[in-house]
């Protein structure tokens, strides 16, 4: 019998096991030097093993029949909203990209006043910005302004 929690535990270790094949490409490198492969696969093969044991213990749970698709609309909205900041990431550059993305997520979705909204969106985009790309070195994508 088909579960929530069967259903989401073979969608992850199908992820997983996505994440696995496309990483063979890449060098896992040893274990004092790893490769850029070796952290996807770690995640991955823990993904893995997380997703059969949910699998596995699913029995119990609901039927998936009767999950209704009430919040489908707020989930096509975040999908979208992702694709967004997908495309837009390298054009615009990331703070832009984060708070454009952000306070619409806080705004539209989450029904929070404007002025909360654009604090929250400001504060996650160029704080996050200034963490990866000051004190770690990462660098993130600058827009055509800079941003």
């Amino acid at each position: 019998m088909l579960t929530v929690d069967r259903v989401g535990g073979g969608a992850l270790a199908l992820l997983a096991v996505v994440v696995l094949w496309e990483s063979r490409a890449l060098p896992l490198g040893v274990w004092r030097n790893p490769g850029p492969a070796a952290m996807p696969v770690a995640l991955a093969l823990g993904a893995l093993v997380l997703g059969v044991l949910i699998a596995l213990g699913g029995g119990r749970s609901e039927p998936l029949a009767a999950v209704g698709w009430g919040e489908a609309r707020h989930a096509l909205v975040i999908l979208g909203a992702c694709a967004f900041a997908a495309l837009a990431l390298e054009r615009l550059g990331y703070r832009l990209t984060m708070f454009l993305l952000l306070a619409f997520l806080v705004r539209a979705v989450e029904r929070r006043s404007l002025p909360a909204a654009a604090a929250f969106a400001v504060g996650l985009a160029w704080g996050s910005f200034h963490l990866f790309n000051t004190l770690l070195r990462v660098p993130l994508p600058r827009g055509p302004w800079g941003l």
